[in-house]
């Protein structure tokens, strides 16, 4: 197992919650994966007043004792105090205690009151301790009916909340062996994201073909039905969730475009991708211009690379890797991997792009599209400028067509924070050099620049 990598911001939140005089109720949310229960672990790696308690799916009795089971390791006489929630945990918030109760939904399950009777505990008692109590979900539909919406007991009493996301580009690369080049991270990233799980359990000194073969198309692999499962944890009925995601990592990125794909009415759309935003399993893009609210331009996108690459290549296609064995990576993905991986590089362009411009300052960046013109990198400055950069990655060199097909759709930007036109510099971005005309325009021009992936990873990757 990998050292615990980031997290920074969420260990300091919860040790200054540990620290304070006050009681503490925290929820941390996050779907499965994203190492929720080692960022409550290495947080409390130092002190002896803290519970965790895993919940499994078992019966209400048993889980009460196996909490006391726990919680005697710490507190000796907590055995001798009534076996119910409520005295339970009353007795170690008045101990000044740290308790964790994770995979809260599975305690819901087996007694439908738990939420109501901690919110009976933290009104009459709880409050007025030292205590921490924290409630840890991986079924993030689960644990926020139970704990955040409106309708819920325990509404409006966190003091805290964490919602616990991937690791961004620069936390990920801690897993990542030091000798891989640019290229090799990117392809790694685009491929596997951010998530802990997957990026500690892979060999990475393997080539990323064989990563692939082994853990992956094998049905033995260590991620082979790993999409599969976490969304069979959320949803009790998937298969027309399965569809959805199978149109949208095909390239069918609109409602009406996915609707009529999976074939239902267009109206109905919405009822699905809105409970797939909420799971964070996608995300609805507006061109940068516009606000999501209000925009009809929407593009729905998978937000965790593997899943992406799961719904496109491997979910309804298994037989064929298992016939094609070890020769199924050069046959099928080597040829697709680049353009796979080409809108994960757009988004590191996009994170790159305050550091390779220092002395701008951005209100937004992100893309932009409208009708045929697209820009896959759009800076909006402070001062009215617009970045607009054009991101290749290709085995061929970036050549003069681009640069010139980047001008033609940047002109069609539309965006005066200011009176008058805006001024528009270029950025190139490209995986395998540039043309020499190319070369000869960025010497030349002052509002045009040129990044390879080595710029790309150091803007970000430190």
């Amino acid at each position: 197992m990998a050292d615990f990598v980031n997290r920074e911001v969420e260990l300091s939140r919860l040790r200054e919650s540990y620290e304070s005089d006050a009681a503490e109720m925290i929820v941390i949310i996050g779907r499965r994966r994203l190492g929720k229960t080692q960022l409550v672990q290495h947080s409390l790696a130092d002190r002896d007043d803290a519970v965790i308690f895993q919940a499994t799916e078992t019966t209400a009795q048993i889980q009460l004792d196996e909490f006391v089971d726990v919680a005697s390791e710490a507190f000796p006489s907590i055995t001798q105090i009534r076996q119910n929630w409520e005295a339970l945990l009353g007795y170690l918030g008045d101990q000044g205690g740290v308790v964790v109760l994770d995979e809260f939904p599975y305690l819901i399950d087996a007694d439908e009151s738990l939420p109501s009777v901690i919110q009976r505990l933290w009104d009459q008692r709880f409050q007025n301790t030292s205590g921490t109590l924290i409630l840890i979900g991986s079924s993030i539909s689960m644990i926020e009916e139970a704990t955040l919406l409106g309708n819920s007991p325990l509404y409006g009493r966190f003091t805290e909340q964490l919602d616990l996301r991937p690791l961004d580009f620069a936390a990920a690369q801690e897993f990542i062996p030091d000798e891989y080049s640019p290229e090799e991270r990117i392809f790694v990233w685009g491929t596997f994201g951010g998530t802990p799980y997957y990026l500690d359990g892979i060999d990475l000194d393997q080539t990323l073909g064989t990563i692939l073969t082994e853990e992956v198309f094998s049905q033995n692999g260590y991620l082979h039905n790993e999409p599969e499962y976490v969304l069979r944890t959320e949803l009790t009925d998937p298969n027309r969730y399965f569809a959805i995601l199978t149109a949208i990592a095909a390239g069918k990125t609109t409602s009406n475009e996915i609707a009529q794909a999976i074939g239902i009415d267009g109206k109905q759309i919405s009822t699905y991708t809105q409970k797939l935003e909420r799971l964070r399993l996608i995300e609805r893009e507006v061109p940068i211009t516009e606000e999501k609210a209000k925009s009809r331009r929407g593009r729905y996108r998978i937000r965790d690379p593997l899943f992406r690459f799961w719904f496109r290549f491997v979910y309804g296609k298994e037989d064929r890797y298992e016939r094609l064995g070890e020769e199924a990576y050069e046959a099928v993905i080597e040829p697709k991997i680049a353009d796979f991986v080409s809108p994960e590089f757009e988004k590191l362009c996009q994170d790159a792009l305050p550091n390779l411009y220092p002395e701008t300052t951005f209100l937004d960046i992100g893309r932009w599209w409208y009708k045929e013109h697209e820009v896959d990198v759009v800076g909006l400055a402070t001062d009215g400028t617009i970045v607009a950069g054009e991101c290749k990655f290709t085995n061929a060199p970036l050549d003069y067509s681009a640069l010139a097909s980047l001008e033609d759709h940047a002109e069609e930007i539309r965006w005066r924070p200011n009176a008058g036109d805006s001024a528009i510099e270029y950025a190139l971005f490209t995986r395998s050099g540039a043309t020499q005309s190319v070369q000869e325009a960025v010497s030349e021009r002052k509002d045009l620049q040129l990044f390879d992936l080595s710029d790309v990873n150091r803007a970000i990757g430190n």
